[in-house]
């Protein structure tokens, strides 16, 4: 057994509760960038984050909680090399230093651009940015409908372009921030707005110039879904020409500034009327060409032989009207003819077969009581009573006796 005097006895709890203690309290320990690769990554059901921070030679187990994670910029990810700002401390139940992370972002780029590309890169795998599924703009809209800050000198120059531009277009806006947190929301309101409760014919929404925080609503997840998803065209307006932003790339179209937004929008009164006018002069030049033409063509026929002595156009259809009647009498006269002997034929065939015509040559059809054809002595007998028609009558005989003829058959 050890002895006590002069020496610390201390439990595992009581020393791990000690190097933990100089952690905490020691200045060094408590504010640190540490620069590493993540491995190991995982995003806890509780919304922690638990990974590891390595380099060539060594490695710390690391972990950032929830409410930190929440206001990350970007995914972490296994491989992407960060800094972390955190503190050193002792996970008491197992006696592990580790770092406690509360902001990071990637090493050697910024991390809300590192955010940029990613979203960019997902929506984009999703067919969100399709050239293909963007619709074409309204050539002259009737109502456009302008998402952005109320107070802003973007709204200031659109408003005014488009009233110089095209003043038969009504504008409504939609108040809304630009920046900030409670930004993405207000402007994906705006977008329901228009395309649910106040149809316009087109949006634009956009703001002026600012740093790359200052324009991060537009990099919204939710924003670009929403301009994606939206059933009206939408023009994009943030910030310069330099400028691009995940709203850009969702919408419709993209305008390097609220004021190209609003030039694009709308036509020119101005070159419209310009236009017109030299539509207008061609128009009169192509329909006085036509009508010296037509007039010409009106002028060379009424000096034709035909229209200044017309009685030879009829004189020549009489003519041969004329000549078509003396064919059709005489085709007529030839069918009637053919037709007549025909019948003719045909009648005389008939009188041929007429059973009186025989008879009137002093033959006489003989019939029994019942009216049947005698046409043999055996059908019959002495006694029997018979009818016999002339050609001009009928006759009643008694057969008184009956003989058959040598030589003839009965049939």
């Amino acid at each position: 057994m050890y002895e006590n005097a002069g020496k610390r006895m201390l439990t595992v709890t009581q020393l791990n509760g000690i190097i933990k203690t100089l952690f905490d309290e020691t200045d060094f320990f408590s504010n640190l960038y540490v620069r590493g690769e993540i491995s190991n990554f995982k995003r806890h059901t509780t919304g922690h984050l638990y990974f590891t921070l390595k380099d060539e030679e060594s490695e710390i187990a690391a972990v950032m909680f929830r409410s930190d994670a929440a206001r990350l910029k970007f995914q972490p990810q296994d491989g992407m090399k960060v800094i972390a700002r955190s503190r050193v401390s002792v996970y008491l139940k197992k006696g592990a230093y580790q770092l406690y992370v509360s902001d990071m972002q990637p090493d050697g780029i910024c991390a809300l651009y590192f955010a940029f590309e990613q979203l960019k890169r997902k929506l984009a795998e999703e067919g969100l940015f399709d050239p293909a599924r963007k619709r074409p703009l309204p050539r002259f809209p009737k109502k456009i409908g302008i998402i952005t800050s109320p107070t802003g000198a973007a709204i200031r120059d659109m408003i005014n372009i488009l009233g110089r531009r095209w003043p038969a277009a009504e504008i409504y806006i939609y108040p809304s921030q630009v920046q900030g947190t409670a930004a993405p929301g207000q402007l994906v309101s705006g977008i329901d707005f228009f395309n649910t409760r106040f149809e316009v014919e087109l949006i634009i929404i956009g703001r002026g110039g600012g740093s790359l925080e200052d324009l991060w609503a537009f990099n919204n997840e939710a924003l670009a879904r929403a301009v994606a998803a939206s059933k009206i065209p939408v023009i994009s307006a943030v910030g310069h020409e330099t400028d691009f932003t995940i709203c850009d790339f969702a919408a419709d179209l993209r305008a390097p500034t609220p004021s190209a937004a609003a030039e694009l929008a709308v036509p020119d009164r101005s070159e419209l009327k310009a236009r017109i006018s030299v539509l207008g002069r061609r128009l009169g030049i192509a329909l006085a060409r036509m009508i010296d033409t037509r007039r010409k063509t009106v002028e060379r026929l009424a000096a034709s032989r035909i229209l200044s002595r017309p009685r030879l156009l009829t004189e020549d259809r009489k003519l041969e009207l004329d000549a078509l009647a003396a064919a059709l009498d005489e085709k007529m006269h030839r069918r009637l003819v053919a037709l007549r002997d025909r019948l003719g034929a045909r009648a005389a065939h008939l009188e041929a077969l007429n059973p009186l015509s025989v008879l009137s040559r002093g033959y006489a059809v003989v019939s029994d009581s019942a009216g049947v054809t005698v046409r043999n002595i055996g059908q019959i007998c002495a006694g029997d009573r018979v009818r016999i028609r002339f050609s001009d009558g009928v006759a009643g005989a008694l057969v008184e006796n009956t003989e058959k003829t040598e030589g003839v058959v009965d049939g």
